[in-house]
This record gives C-alpha cells, sequence and structure tokens, in this order.
C-alpha cells in the first residue's frame, strides 16, 4: 500500500485549474517531511509518493528519495516531470532511489494544446521525461486534467503517447477546486460533452494501440456516461493508496471520497453506484445533475472481503497499542484490526463494488462484518461458515472509539438461526393459498410441506430460473411451479391468501413493479412477508479471497442491498398496512423481516 504526502504547494508551472493556487507559499519544513517518510514506514506501508505542488523543486528532493530507499520504501512521484527529463536524476531515481512509481501530467499533445492548459513553454521537457521514464518504471501514468481548452484535442495527446509503449494514458475531468472554482463556467467543461471527448479519444487509442503494451483510464467522470470504459475508472484507491498527509495535518489520514458526490434521487437504484465516482460536488451545486442516466437491471455484489495486511504484537494484558498514538491513518470503513493472542491483525478491503459511504454503514453503523471459518469459496451454511464480530469490549470505553477502526473479536453466537426462526414462526400460522415469490432453492418449502401434504396449503412458486424450479417439482410433488419474472405475474394465477418474497426482494429487478403485481393477487386481509438480507463484509484468508473473487461461480445475482427502511419507502404508498418489522443491527444477522396485511384501496 502507498502512503502519499503532500511536500509543499509551491509549484514551477502555472495550470488554469490548479487547486492549490492559492496556498503556493505553503510548504512543509524538510525536517517534518522526514517525519513523514518515517511514520509511513512505521505505519506498514510499502511506498512512499511525494506529491504538491511539484515536488521536486524542493532542494531536499533527493534528500527525501535517498531516505525512503534507505527504509526499504519503493519511491514515487506525483509530479510534472520536468526535473525527471535530466538523465542524471531520472538514472539516480530507478537505480539508487527505488522510483516504481510516476504520476505524471501532460495535457496535450503539442506545445500549444499543453501550453494552454499550464500555462508555461514545458511541453518538449515533459514528453522527455516520458520518454525516459516509459518502460523502465513499473508504474507511469500520463494523466491529462480535461479542460475546455484541450478537451477537443485529446487524440492528438492520445497519437502523440501511443508510440512510448508501456505507460497509462488517463484523462480526467477538471475538478471545480482552487484555481478552476473561480473560473469553472471558463475551465470546466460539461460534464457529459467531457465524457464524449473521452470515450472517443480512449477508443481511439484502444483501436490504434495494436500490440503496445498501453493502457487508458479517466477519472471524474460517472460510469453513465461512459458505456463500456467502466472498468478503467482510476483513482487513489485504484493506485493503493491507503493514506495521505497535507502540508498542515499532524499525522496520516484515509483517501476519501467526499469530494463526490451520487445524488439519491438520480442514482439512488442505478447497478453502477458502488463503484461510480458519480459527479464532483462542486459541479453538482453548479450544474446539477441533468447530465446523469441511471443505469437499471444490472446484479450488484452483496458482500465483500476483507484480507490482512501486516501484526501488530500486543502481549496478553498488555493494553491496546492503538491507543499509544494516533488512530488517523485507518480507514474505519475499510479497515478493522482482529484481535488474535498475542497480537492484532490489519485486514483491508480495496473492494470498489461498494462506495465508502456503503463500506462504513456495513461495519460501523449495523455491524454485519463475519470471520469465515469455511474455507470454502462461497460460504453457504452462514450459521456454520461464519461467526460475527463484534468490537472488543475495552474499545467501549475507549476515548478514541468514535475515531478509531476498533479491535474486533469472533462472538460464537448462531445469529443467522436465530432470526430466521421468526420467519419460519411465521410460515407455520400460514393456511389456504400460498404464492412464494422468487423461491429459487427453496430455501423455505420444507416449512410448508406437511400442512401442504395434509391439504392445509396450496403451495405456488414462482422464479425465473427453470432449472431450478425442475429441481423443486422432483422433490416437492404437491407444489405447483411457475417460471416467470416477478414483474410480469398475471391473474391467471389466481387469488392468494398469502404471499412470500423471501430472500429474493433483492433479486427483483423493479420491485415495487413486482409487489404491486403481487397485491393484487392477494385477497383483502391476506398477508404478505418479505425477508431479505443487506451487504455484508468477510474477513478471510488473502488466498481464500482471491480464489473466491476469480472464480467462475462468483457471479451477482442481487440487482440491490435494501435494508427493511429501503423496502418500505420504495413500497410506500401501495394497499398495505405494515404488521411487524425487524431491522439489522448491531447483534442481529444481516436479514430483515417486514410483514404487511392487504387493505382494501380508498379507491375501492
Amino acid at each position: 500500500m502507498k502512503a502519499l504526502i503532500k511536500v509543499g504547494y509551491a509549484c514551477n508551472e502555472n495550470c488554469t485549474f490548479c487547486h492549490t493556487a492559492e496556498m503556493r507559499e505553503l510548504n512543509d519544513t524538510a525536517e517534518r517531511v522526514e517525519w513523514k517518510i518515517r511514520r509511513a514506514q512505521k505505519l506498514g506501508y510499502s511506498m512512499v509518493v511525494l506529491s504538491g505542488g511539484e515536488p521536486t523543486i524542493r532542494p531536499e528532493f533527493l534528500r527525501w528519495a535517498r531516505l525512503s530507499a534507505s527504509l526499504g520504501l519503493d519511491f514515487g512521484l506525483v509530479t510534472n516531470g520536468l526535473l525527471l527529463s535530466y538523465p542524471h536524476v531520472t538514472d539516480e531515481l530507478i537505480d539508487t532511489c527505488r522510483l516504481r512509481y510516476v504520476y505524471m501530467s501532460i495535457h496535450g499533445g503539442d506545445a500549444k494544446v499543453h501550453g494552454s492548459v499550464v500555462r508555461a513553454d514545458t511541453f518538449q521537457q515533459a514528453l522527455g521525461a516520458l520518454k525516459r521514464l516509459a518502460g523502465k518504471i513499473p508504474d507511469l501514468t500520463a494523466n491529462c486534467v480535461v479542460t475546455t481548452a484541450n478537451m477537443r484535442h485529446l487524440r492528438g495527446l492520445v497519437d502523440r503517447l501511443l508510440p512510448l509503449g508501456d505507460l497509462c494514458i488517463k484523462l480526467s475531468m477538471t475538478q471545480p477546486k482552487g484555481a478552476a472554482n473561480k473560473a469553472s463556467s471558463v475551465i470546466i467543461p460539461d460534464v457529459e460533452e467531457c465524457a464524449r471527448f473521452v470515450k472517443d479519444a480512449i477508443e481511439h487509442g484502444q483501436e490504434k494501440r495494436g500490440d503496445a503494451p498501453v493502457r487508458f483510464a479517466h477519472d471524474g467522470i460517472p460510469f453513465c456516461l461512459l458505456p463500456g470504459l467502466e472498468d478503467l475508472y482510476d483513482d487513489l484507491k485504484t493506485h493503493r493508496f491507503a493514506s495521505m498527509i497535507e502540508v498542515d495535518e499532524d499525522d496520516f489520514v484515509p483517501v476519501d471520497d467526499v469530494a463526490k458526490v451520487q445524488p439519491d434521487e438520480v442514482c439512488g437504484r442505478c447497478s453502477l453506484r458502488g463503484a461510480c465516482p458519480g459527479l464532483y460536488k462542486g459541479y453538482f451545486e453548479a450544474r446539477g445533475a441533468g447530465a446523469l442516466r441511471p443505469v437499471l437491471g444490472r446484479p450488484r455484489a452483496n458482500s465483500y472481503n476483507f484480507v490482512p495486511e501486516r501484526d501488530i504484537a500486543r502481549a496478553p494484558g498488555a493494553p491496546c497499542p492503538l491507543r499509544q498514538g494516533s488512530v488517523s491513518p485507518f480507514d474505519r470503513g475499510r479497515t478493522l484490526f482482529l484481535r488474535l493472542k498475542d497480537r492484532i491483525r490489519l485486514f483491508r478491503t480495496e473492494t470498489r463494488d461498494f462506495s465508502d459511504a456503503e463500506l462504513f454503514a456495513v461495519k460501523e453503523d449495523v455491524g454485519q462484518i463475519y470471520l469465515d471459518v469455511s474455507k470454502k469459496l462461497a460460504p453457504d451454511d452462514f450459521a456454520k461458515d461464519l461467526l460475527p464480530l463484534r468490537r472488543s469490549a475495552e474499545c467501549e470505553g475507549c476515548e478514541k472509539r468514535s475515531l478509531c477502526t476498533g479491535t474486533w473479536e469472533p462472538v460464537r453466537v448462531d445469529v443467522f438461526t436465530r432470526d430466521d426462526a421468526r420467519v419460519l414462526e411465521v410460515l407455520s400460522g400460514l393456511r389456504g393459498r400460498v404464492l412464494d415469490l422468487g423461491c429459487g432453492e427453496g430455501p423455505y418449502l420444507q416449512a410448508l410441506a406437511e400442512r401442504a401434504q395434509r391439504g392445509e396449503v396450496e403451495y405456488v412458486g414462482v422464479d425465473p430460473d427453470e432449472g431450478r424450479l425442475r429441481v423443486l417439482a422432483s422433490r416437492y410433488a404437491f407444489a405447483r411451479f411457475v417460471a416467470a419474472r416477478a414483474e410480469d405475474l398475471g391473474e391467471d394465477l389466481g387469488v392468494f391468501d398469502h404471499a412470500l418474497v423471501l430472500r429474493s426482494y433483492n433479486h427483483l429487478v423493479d420491485p415495487r413493479e413486482a409487489l404491486r403485481r403481487v397485491l393484487a393477487l392477494l385477497k383483502p386481509g391476506g398477508t404478505l412477508t418479505l425477508a431479505d438480507n443487506i451487504a455484508f463484509g468477510l474477513v478471510r484468508s488473502r488466498a481464500i479471497a482471491a480464489r473466491a473473487e476469480s472464480s467462475p461461480q462468483n457471479r451477482f445475482e442481487h440487482y440491490r442491498n435494501d435494508s427493511a427502511e429501503d423496502a418500505a419507502r420504495a413500497l410506500t404508498g401501495l394497499s398495505m398496512r405494515l404488521l411487524e418489522r425487524r431491522d439489522v443491527g448491531r447483534g442481529t444477522s444481516n436479514q430483515w423481516l417486514l410483514r404487511y396485511e392487504r387493505v382494501e384501496s380508498s379507491g375501492s
């Protein structure tokens, strides 16, 4: 993992979009930067990356690079690359200082376009630096910030860089920050127009690159505007930055997405929401979300993995080592410490299937994190395979409780069987015609079997998977099975006394439409029971997690990870009266329950 250190905000260019245009006089001391490098090594990071402003204009620059290497760290730069055009500098950085990563700015394919953005005659130096670095370091990105000045010239940049070979060409939407925010209407392009030119340039490059090892990436543009290029998204997290530190900060803090926004009214049901950057907050506030085109009907993940990163020694009876220093470097949504006998082990998730806000809610708000003791690629018996993780008791009274990612311990309580008992209790009271929507593998059919065989229950199961229905039909002769989408249910199924949507609500493409159709088949006074699961995190070994994530059987089936609150909100206005609600929270499993009674509509 990488640590990003801002050494100061002075620069030898004058970019029109500069984030730090009003802070150029603010620079850190050489001694503080050295402390930050040593702090990064102590925190267990494998690489230090210096940024600014422009880090290479500092006279202490090479001293910092040598210090980093002496501590066993790889070295990286976020830079305009001008100093790297000098062979003796580049050679020392690569050969002696372990330079392995460069994220370099270049904003046009010729001097005129590049100069219109950086307002300096530096194109040949920048291009020279890229030529010297390409193929010599393992991770080289040429980043172009897309402004109104260079947006129509992106193909020219791609054509200029393609012959260099082993590098990534990245096109980034301008962020409304610093100088760009001061003249946003002049500098920042319309996001939809920007996306169109970025997509054109990337596809142009992909077509022309042939066998060259050139890669492409984008940032700052919602995925719905870049169809087919979603996997090329690139930011600090995809570059494996764990934390960063600004000039005036006293310790590292996690990298975050606070500058970006996904407005609920537009993005709330979008299938791409987890990994998508959304809009820059400043852009949304100034120009709105009219360009967004939410993508519906694609499945998404319902779980993610934490994998081990490093151990911190802790003798039995010794105080928590996290209390001895700052806890700010540890991302509360993406990390946790597992308490073991003589140490605590740091786990981290690098998932892109969920937003930072979603990850924080799963871990910190509702505590749905589990230790996988099964070693299976996909746990299929949660009661046996998973142990709930809870905050250690010592965390509760700690003054750093609200700031710390915490130490966690497994609890040997079967929350899954306990919470599912209420569903079985509801099923035990059903009589008459029962509609089971999304019956799938029939997890609850056995609970109805005895009464169905006595004629007390007439069971009809609906699912779009004909293969699964054939298996169920071979096991349960008393049942009728219908292959259909829930959203296509018709009156030919007849009228029902009860309807069930058990562990299938989040599998529905359009739950409101599906439930509207179910209610049309339900007698007044009939009941509707819904139970499903929210997303959860698994603490696993790195090997098991890697195998699971690469397995062909690892396919998404959920269209959302709605909670009871989300489902209840989605069903507002339908002719139902709430009978019972059980939410997910700390101490529960990840399964929620809603029960409704069908009532006569006001118009009937």
